[in-house]
């Protein structure tokens, strides 16, 4: 059971049940996370409006993204997110084996040059807060400065977010892939 309650659309903030309608409207689900997170409007106006840049118009390819989110959910044992996470990678183009190997990536011949570059990064930068200089320069041989500083901040947002999650004990929804 959740720490904090899930708050219907009537209980939130008029801002938020916006926001709730919209997505609803748009045929998506407020999913759980969001349902907390109305405990602070601006707070959970703001990070919907952040997070959905980061998945809907970022210069990282989604494929990269996703794959770096399920990083993050492994790393931290989120498994609010990786189970989101692996359903959106799977829409994205990320394979099966990608997804079910994503934990024990550097073992696994799955990943192309590029996408071993962009876990080994995001890898260091979950788990030692500041990647290598080796880790980085390989991020530089395919990747411009503004795809790196997106892929820096989706890595920090998610980490985030997946400690939201367990700490607030967010339940997945009825429909757990729903998003």
């Amino acid at each position: 059971m959740a720490r904090v309650a899930y708050l219907s659309n009537d209980q939130v903030d008029p801002k938020v049940r916006e926001m709730f309608e919209k997505i609803e409207s748009n045929g998506s689900q407020v999913v759980n996370l969001y349902r907390v997170l109305a405990h602070a409007p601006d707070l959970c106006r703001s990070f919907i409006r952040f997070g959905n840049r980061i998945l809907y118009k970022g210069a990282i390819p989604p494929v990269l993204r996703e794959l770096t989110i399920l990083l993050v959910s492994e790393r931290t044992d989120a498994g609010y997110e990786r189970t989101k996470h692996q359903a959106i990678a799977l829409k994205a183009g990320v394979s099966r084996q990608q997804v079910d190997e994503v934990k024990a990536w550097q073992g696994s011949g799955a990943y192309s040059e590029q996408e071993r570059a962009v876990l080994a990064y995001a890898d260091e930068v979950i788990t030692d807060v500041r990647a290598s200089e080796q880790s980085f320069a390989e991020l530089r041989k395919h990747f411009g400065e503004q795809a790196i500083v997106e892929l820096t901040v989706t890595i920090g947002f998610y980490c985030m977010v997946s400690r939201i999650l367990e700490n607030l004990q967010v339940e997945l929804e009825d429909d757990p892939t729903a998003v």
